[in-house]
Parts: structure tokens; C-alpha cells; sequence
């Protein structure tokens, strides 16, 4: 862990006093390993370390905090929950989303959301430290490479939750008649479901939309 104590001329900041951190993670190591990151900069003050989303509101409810930098997927609450309980409340944190996912479904749900950032795991100590800072004067951070997918999903049309269930059990390897028979309703409906289905992800046939559907995070497999 490295011992230099980093300045606020170095840091690039003019907000006064530290920044108050919260980290939410599930994962043991990932919590000690950015806790034990931004120890090296005094500047700010890491409040507490999270494993759930429960604890994070109850933690933000009783305590100013400047920054969350959020995981997002966690059993129970997950950071999309926490991120849309804040903004619900129109809480003034930040939240900074940091992931080991970049499918463009989870992009495009978290910034929906009004998540402030989006970072990977395997992202530079400094371009954490950079984010928390950009995103603490208001402004959204979006790595280029996050944001190309981004771009790619809003062009895209949005499934409606009928077809989002279509969706589903197609990539469970349903017929067009089995998907009538489960959703109640004619064949010549899911045929019509299943048409704007392809035409809205651009692909040709049933397995190319269950690839794709899986691929950017529409569709979630079981872990």
C-alpha cells in the first residue's frame, strides 16, 4: 500500500474539508483493497466499507456523505435499488458506479438511474481518484469505451416489458406455440411480439436475439 500522503494541489480539488467516501461491495477484498487505495490520499475520508445495499441506505440516511461508489450487483438490494431509492429521494450524493460488468443493459439502467459515473474493476487507482473528483463538481463521469456502448443501447428501441418477457422465455428455448400457450394469448401474437423483437435488436432470427439478448445484459442467465 503506498504510504505518500497525496495534497489537495495534487488532488485538483477545491472542495473544503475531505471528501466523505462510502464504499459498497459485497466482496471482501475488493472493500479492503479501495479502502486501503484511497488511505493514500488524505483528502478524503473513506466513512465506512458496505457489503449490502440495506446497509447503504441505512448508513446514507443517518450520515453526509459527499460520494458512494457503488457495486452493482450485491444479494438483496442491488446498486441499481440503492442508485433509484437515492435519486427517489433526491439525495445530493454522488454515486459512482464501479463493476466487474459492462454490458450494455447494466450502462444503460445505471445512467438511466442517474448514476453520476460508470467504472470497471480493473480500472487505474488513478482514474478512480479522477472520477470521484470530476463527479463531485456535478459532472458525470463515463469512460469512452463505457460510453460507445452506451451510445450503441440508446440507439436502440426499448423493449416493452410484454416483449422483454417474450424475450425471456425464447431464450429459454420456447416455441412460438409453447410462448402462446404460457402468456395466454394467440400465436399470431407472439408472432408479432417476436417480429418487433428482432427488428428492435437488429438481428435476423430466434437464436441471434437470444445471443444478443444475453450478450447485452437484457436477459440475465441464472449464476
Amino acid at each position: 500500500m503506498a504510504t505518500h500522503k497525496h495534497s489537495q494541489e495534487e488532488f485538483g480539488l477545491e472542495h473544503q474539508g475531505p471528501i466523505r467516501l462510502l464504499i459498497v461491495d459485497d466482496h471482501p477484498v475488493v472493500r479492503t483493497g479501495l479502502r486501503s487505495m484511497f488511505e493514500s490520499y488524505a483528502e478524503v475520508e473513506v466513512l465506512n466499507a458496505l457489503a449490502s445495499g440495506e446497509e447503504a441506505l441505512e448508513f446514507l440516511r443517518l450520515n453526509t456523505t459527499d460520494v458512494v461508489l457503488l457495486d452493482l450487483r450485491m444479494p438483496g438490494l442491488s446498486g441499481l435499488d440503492v442508485l433509484r431509492s437515492l435519486k427517489s429521494q433526491q439525495s445530493k450524493v454522488r454515486v459512482l458506479i464501479l463493476t466487474s460488468f459492462e454490458l450494455d443493459e447494466d450502462i444503460y439502467q445505471a445512467v438511466s438511474a442517474g448514476a453520476d459515473g460508470y467504472l470497471l474493476k480493473n480500472t487505474p487507482d488513478e482514474e478512480i481518484i479522477k472520477a470521484v473528483r470530476i463527479v463531485l463538481t456535478g459532472k458525470r463521469h463515463i469512460p469512452d469505451r463505457v460510453a460507445a456502448k452506451l451510445a450503441e443501447r440508446m440507439m436502440r428501441t426499448q423493449l416493452t416489458a410484454r416483449e422483454l418477457e417474450v424475450l425471456e422465455l425464447m431464450v429459454k428455448g420456447l416455441t412460438n406455440r409453447q410462448l402462446a400457450r404460457v402468456l395466454e394469448v394467440s400465436v399470431h401474437t407472439i408472432r408479432n411480439h417476436v417480429d418487433s423483437i428482432l427488428r428492435k435488436l437488429d438481428v435476423s432470427d430466434r437464436t441471434e436475439a437470444s445471443t444478443t439478448a444475453i450478450q447485452q445484459g437484457l436477459i440475465r442467465l441464472p449464476d
